[in-house]
């Protein structure tokens, strides 16, 4: 299996090169379109929680949230779909994350930063989402909806790690869709299991360190066998070599500071 070296994605058109130019308007459009959303979102949740989820009707939330249904209907598609009202926005973020990921970082680290825009996403509004997430404990139908939703953050990672594997090199039996299916998986999976951590203990404690532990256990597991491979005069970010008692480490200028960490701590792991 082998890696093609990261390269840039191809630039997205600029606004000048399109029919839609991004103005104040448009954003201002797109801000009042969210704030929409997480109004229905906010009215459907109460009457979940005091109606319950199926004695709740759309045409009882439109009418929580002051509009019309055929206003509820332009926003989400079902009852269910109104308590998750930033998914689609953070899908965005996430591929923009992707989109932007600099030359030198390892595929796998990417996608790691880019699922950290659905944490960033659930602290933003903590009670909120200690509350959804009981919510969703309770209802299976809300439970199957935030399944579809994750399920879409792995296809998006799995194609971004399928897109950086070296066409060349596969081979009859090649294993590197299997590679970059389960790594994706790795990926949403500890996000998930920290996520939920987080929420039964009431959104308490530091879950940026606690996610960080998480992919520090993800990358061991499968970062060797991703990452390899890479070919070209591309030096890798970080190196180590032993003189004696002493550990000397090179880094180049632009290299991430967690991976030349993760370098130094992997060598120094090894001599003991």
């Amino acid at each position: 299996m082998q890696y093609r070296p990261h390269m840039s994605q191809p630039a997205r058109p600029q606004p000048s090169d399109t029919s839609e130019t991004v103005t104040p308007g448009t954003r201002r459009a797109a801000a009042q379109r969210l704030k929409m959303r997480r109004e229905l979102s906010a009215a459907a949740m109460e009457l979940f929680a005091t109606k319950g989820y199926e004695a709740t009707t759309v045409d009882e939330i439109a009418a929580a949230a002051g509009v019309a249904r055929r206003t509820f209907f332009r926003h989400f598609r079902s009852k269910e779909e109104a308590i998750f009202p930033d998914h689609d926005d953070t899908l965005v973020r996430a591929e923009a994350v992707l989109d932007a990921a600099p030359p030198h970082e390892n595929p796998l680290d990417t996608v790691c930063r880019g699922i950290k825009e659905v944490m960033r996403m659930y602290a933003a509004s903590p009670v909120v989402s200690v509350a959804r997430y009981h919510l969703t404990r309770e209802v299976p139908t809300l439970r199957e909806a935030e399944i579809a939703s994750v399920a879409r953050y792995e296809r998006l990672f799995t194609r971004y790690l399928l897109g950086h594997f070296d066409e060349g090199a596969h081979r009859e039996g090649d294993d590197d869709p299997l590679l970059a299916e389960v790594a994706a998986s790795a990926v949403v999976t500890a996000h998930n299991h920290v996520l939920r951590r987080w929420l039964r203990a009431d959104a308490q404690g530091d879950v940026e360190a606690q996610l960080d532990h998480a992919f520090a256990i993800v990358r061991e597991t499968f970062g060797a066998g991703i990452g390899a491979g890479r070919t070209g005069s591309e030096q890798p970010p970080a190196a180590v070599s032993r003189e004696g008692e002493v550990l000397v480490a090179v880094a180049r200028t632009d290299a991430p500071l967690d991976e030349v960490m993760r370098t130094i701590r992997k060598a120094l792991t090894e001599r003991k």
